[in-house]
């Protein structure tokens, strides 16, 4: 079985496809690819494929224009950090939905029920709703707190106390609402697994920060933003043009 994979951050393609490889080795990955114009050059040229994996959010916009441009025929299990768009999977040949981080177990049923359905990818209403239903329970992965050392001592911080997480020089740290800053041993592309994306937003590749952490926002060339945070010896900290139409739509929730 051809299999493709679709997801703009490394580490999360190279780990999807190891837990592939140990949930279905029979499948084949042939080809990772990154962004939306990848994705339809290839499709163009490949029409032979069992099964997609995309993630949802790609840098230059949603994984959902793909299936727009091109014809795809194949299954579709989506796999993205964000619940709210379920339904509009469901629209194209979407048969799952995997929040990151994804665990074997929630891919093997993935796979088991692509394996169920083939060749006819038809997914019920009650199998959305179903799925719908279960991301509450998924949510409860979140990290709650982050295990921070502070010289010969841990110190415990609650999640919800945590303005911003930032990387800086190789390093990654997290800043709290009282201002003070801790190093810690996550990415900041791990950390947006780890976190609720209702609640953090990762701004760029440097920057993930909850709504709370916004001191002003401000229009910046070539239709970007330009962001103040609480406690940041940084003056201006941009959102990616990629991700500003996304940013938009979590602050308006």
């Amino acid at each position: 079985m051809k299999v493709l994979i679709i997801e703009d951050e490394p580490r999360a393609a190279k780990r999807l496809a190891q837990q592939i490889k140990e949930v279905a080795p029979e499948m084949e990955i042939v080809a990772t690819l990154e962004s939306i114009r990848e994705a339809v050059e290839f499709l163009e040229k490949n029409k032979n494929l069992s099964l997609i994996f995309s993630d949802i959010q790609l840098a230059d916009g949603l994984s959902f224009e793909i299936f727009e441009m091109v014809a795809v025929t194949c299954p579709i299990i989506f796999t993205t950090a964000y619940d709210q768009y379920a339904i509009e999977a469901f629209k194209t040949n979407g048969i799952d939905y995997l929040l990151k981080p994804i665990s074997e177990e929630d891919l093997q049923k993935a796979i088991d029920k692509f394996k169920r359905l083939a060749p006819a990818p038809a997914v019920s209403m009650k199998d959305i709703m179903a799925i719908a239903n279960s991301f509450a329970e998924k949510k409860a992965t979140y990290k709650s707190r982050f295990m921070i050392k502070v010289g010969e001592k841990i110190k415990s911080i609650a999640t919800d106390d945590v303005l911003y997480f930032f990387s800086r020089e190789k390093a990654t740290y997290l800043i709290t609402n009282e201002g003070k800053k801790y190093l810690i041993d996550y990415s900041v592309e791990q950390l947006e697994e780890l976190t609720d994306s209702q609640k953090y937003f990762r701004i760029n590749r440097k920057y993930l920060i909850a709504v709370n952490a916004i001191d002003d926002i401000v229009r910046y060339s070539n239709s970007r933003l330009k962001t103040k945070l609480h406690h940041s010896d940084v003056d201006d900290i941009i959102v990616s043009r990629e991700r500003v139409q996304e940013f938009k739509r979590w602050l308006d929730r």
